[in-house]
Parts: structure tokens; C-alpha cells; sequence
């Protein structure tokens, strides 16, 4: 069992629930403006689409041990890392094998999707797996990418990559539901970047916090979380996303205090925890509201 959780912590499981939230909303905006999908295909893209999570959680837990950070940094339970590999050294190499192994089968899911769909899909793809590969090693350190980057790959990318391998076309309402997690995913990592400034200063690391501080980008919280519900609003006001979506309107009575309490203890990691977790929360359920909404055909 010990050898299982070992293995397991750098994918960071608990954590994983995110992808399926950003794959509903792709289902959804497939569903609607198709009228149905291929549920094996959906379970392939689900395969994929959570291989290309643990690969970039497994990457980022093996750079950030090698580089010495995971030694450096403050643990909650919401950012730091899982911890696995400053316990237990010799796992390094198993959690670097975990990380290329779930690259791969995104890959071959992704490939497979090409056969079936063809080209359309490639672009998404190439900068999906460049995105798992660059993140920790390069992106991070760059304040404007590594602040995009997160939404990028959960919003933009994995929402429109499923609706693009269930009907092999892009469409604006997947583009207009991908904005949703764009914001929101940009935020999670934002948020989670305020305790671990001054670990991150020590690698040469580069990000909001650590350049203007944590209390303006608690500001830039403040502005994506609002952009976020915009995204919603306008979708609906367009015609692109139906008027069932507006549920997912519903998490702005944990978005407004997760808000004040970034602004409030943005400069008290400890007492920032609680709104760690509000945040957490409102990446998981306003992706999965919108997405319900979708299917309320």
C-alpha cells in the first residue's frame, strides 16, 4: 500500500477531478450543437485528457524536486506540490516514468483521434503536449506565460480539443464554454503561487505575486474570477452557450468571498488556506454547472 500511495502522489489524484469538469463542458457543447456523440469516443477522450493531467503534474513534481524547490516551499493542502519525493528521494525516478508514460498514451489517444477525424485536431495537440513538456521548465519562469499557460491547456485547449475530437469541427460555442476554465484554471494557479513566493524566488522562478505582489494579483484574481461569469453571460447573450448555462452563475456566492479573502490575507499564508480551497472549488463546479446546462437540451 505504501508503494501504491508512492506512486500515485506525484499524479496527484485528488486533484484530477478538474479534467473531467473541462471534458463535460466539451461533451456538452458537442451534444448541443451536434445532437449527439460517440460515448466510447468520450471515454477515450476522458483517458486522454486525464493521462495529459498526471503527465503534467508527474513532470512538475520531478523538475520541481530536481531543482530543489519542492524542498523549499511551504505545504497546504492545496498547493506545494504532494511532498512524495522530498520524503522519498528514490521515487524520483518512478514519478519521471509515470510523467512520460501518461505523455504517451495522450499522445496515442490523440493520434488515434487524428485517423478518425484528421487534421483538424493537430493543432490543439502539438500545443496541448508542448504545454505538459514546457510548463515546469520553462514557462513557469516567464510571468505572462506561466500565467496563461494553466488556462490555456484545462480551458481553451482541453475543452475545445474534446468537442473538436467528438465532431471533428470547431465551433464558437466550444470556444465561448472554453473561456470558462480559461479564467478559472489561470486563477487556481495564481492563487496557489502566494505561499510559495519567496521558494519560488530562490529558483529563479518569475510570476505575478513575485513581481508585483500578492496584493495587486489578488486584483488579477479578482478580474479573472469576474471574466470568468462575463464568459458565461456573453454566451448566452450570444447565442452561443443556451440559457440553462446561467446555473452556472451559481458559484459567484463562494466566488465574492473567495475574492475578499484573497484581497484580505493575501500577505497571511495561513489564514489564505480556507479560500484556497473556495477556489479549488469553484474551477470544479462552475465548468461542471455550465456543462450540466449544455446537456439540458
Amino acid at each position: 500500500m505504501n508503494n501504491l500511495k508512492s506512486l500515485l502522489g506525484p499524479m496527484r489524484v485528488p486533484f484530477l477531478i478538474l479534467t473531467p469538469a473541462c471534458v463535460l463542458l466539451g461533451v456538452g457543447t458537442a451534444i448541443w450543437t451536434t445532437g449527439h456523440v460517440n460515448a466510447v469516443h468520450v471515454v477515450l477522450v476522458l483517458i486522454g485528457a486525464v493521462s495529459a493531467h498526471i503527465s503534467v503534474n508527474a513532470f512538475n513534481e520531478y523538475f520541481d524536486f530536481r531543482s530543489g524547490l519542492d524542498l523549499r516551499t511551504t505545504r497546504t493542502p492545496f498547493s506545494g506540490g504532494s511532498g512524495t519525493l522530498p520524503e522519498q528521494p528514490q521515487m524520483a525516478r518512478a514519478a519521471l516514468i509515470t510523467a512520460s508514460i501518461a505523455f504517451a498514451v495522450t499522445g496515442l489517444i490523440g493520434l488515434y483521434f487524428m485517423s478518425v477525424r484528421g487534421l483538424a485536431l493537430l493543432p490543439l495537440g502539438l500545443l496541448g503536449l508542448f504545454l505538459i513538456l514546457a510548463y515546469t521548465v520553462w514557462l513557469a519562469y516567464n510571468p505572462v506565460l506561466g500565467l496563461l499557460a494553466p488556462g490555456t491547456g484545462f480551458g481553451i485547449l482541453m475543452v475545445m480539443g474534446t468537442h473538436v475530437a467528438l465532431t471533428g469541427q470547431y465551433s464558437w460555442t466550444a470556444f465561448t464554454a472554453s473561456l470558462v476554465p480559461f479564467f478559472l484554471v489561470n486563477n487556481l494557479l495564481l492563487l496557489n503561487q502566494f505561499p510559495d513566493v519567496q521558494a519560488d524566488q530562490s529558483v529563479g522562478r518569475r510570476h505575478f505575486p513575485l513581481i508585483v505582489g500578492r496584493r495587486v494579483s489578488s486584483y488579477i484574481y479578482g478580474a479573472f474570477l469576474l471574466l470568468a461569469y462575463v464568459a458565461i453571460l456573453a454566451g448566452v447573450g450570444l447565442g452561443q452557450l443556451p440559457l440553462a448555462s446561467l446555473i452556472g452563475l451559481g458559484t459567484v456566492v463562494i466566488a465574492v468571498p473567495a475574492f475578499l479573502g484573497a484581497v484580505r490575507y493575501a500577505e497571511e499564508v495561513q489564514k489564505l488556506v480556507p479560500y484556497l480551497g473556495l477556489n479549488v472549488i469553484i474551477n470544479i463546479a462552475t465548468p461542471t454547472l455550465v456543462g450540466v446546462g449544455l446537456l439540458m437540451r
